[in-house]
C-alpha cells in the first residue's frame, strides 16, 4: 500500500515537474522581492532603468503589493513621462508572467475562490479583452487573471500583447498625471 502511493507521487511528480517548477519559481520571486522590497525602493535613483526594474520586479510579486505605481507617477514628474510610460509598459507585463506562471504551474494547486472562478469564467468567454481591461486599471485582481490565464494554458504571447496595451495606457496616464501634479506643486 505504502508503495503504491510513493508510486503515485512519483507518477505526479514526473508528470507535472515543468508546472511544479514554475509555480516554485513564482513563489520564490514573490518572497525574494517582499523580503527586499526596501532595497528596491532604492533603484528610484536609476532614471530610466529604475522605473523598468521596479515595474517589472512590482509586478513579479503575487498578490503582494509593491508600489510600482507609485514610482512611475513621480518619474513622470521627474522625467520625460512618454519614457517613463513606455517604459514601465515594457516592465510590467514582463513581471506579470511570474503570475502566469503560477497559474500555469499551479493550476491543481491553487485553492478556488468564488472571485478566481469568475475571473476564469471571464478569461474563457473573452480573454484577451479580461486581461486588457484589468490591466489598464489599477486593481488588486490582476493576479487573478495572470493565474487564470496560466491555469487555462491561454496563450502566453497573446496574454503579453493584452497586457502590454492595458498597463502601457495606465503607465502613461500616470506618468503624465504625475508631470502635471509636479508642475502644479512647482508652480507654488
Amino acid at each position: 500500500m505504502c508503495r503504491s502511493r510513493l508510486q503515485a507521487a512519483g507518477d505526479f511528480l514526473s508528470a507535472h515537474r515543468a508546472q511544479i517548477l514554475a509555480l516554485l519559481f513564482s513563489l520564490g520571486l514573490t518572497a525574494a522581492i517582499f523580503a527586499f522590497r526596501d532595497r528596491l525602493a532604492n533603484l528610484r535613483a536609476y532614471g530610466y532603468a529604475g522605473v523598468f526594474l521596479i515595474s517589472l520586479l512590482g509586478n513579479a510579486t503575487v498578490i503582494l503589493p509593491v508600489p510600482s505605481l507609485a514610482v512611475v507617477f513621480a518619474g513622470g514628474g521627474v522625467l520625460n513621462p512618454l519614457i517613463v510610460g513606455l517604459v514601465a509598459g515594457v516592465g510590467e507585463p514582463l513581471g506579470e508572467l511570474s503570475g502566469y506562471l503560477a497559474g500555469y504551474g499551479g493550476s491543481a494547486v491553487i485553492s478556488d475562490t468564488p472571485r478566481l472562478e469568475q475571473i476564469r469564467d471571464w478569461m474563457q468567454r473573452r480573454g484577451f479583452l479580461t486581461i486588457f481591461v484589468l490591466s489598464l486599471i489599477p486593481n488588486p485582481f490582476f493576479d487573478l487573471a495572470g493565474i487564470s490565464a496560466g491555469a487555462l494554458h491561454y496563450p502566453v504571447g497573446r496574454f503579453l500583447l493584452a497586457c502590454w496595451m492595458g498597463k502601457t495606457l495606465k503607465a502613461l496616464a500616470l506618468a503624465y498625471l504625475g508631470r502635471a501634479s509636479f508642475g502644479y506643486f512647482w508652480s507654488w
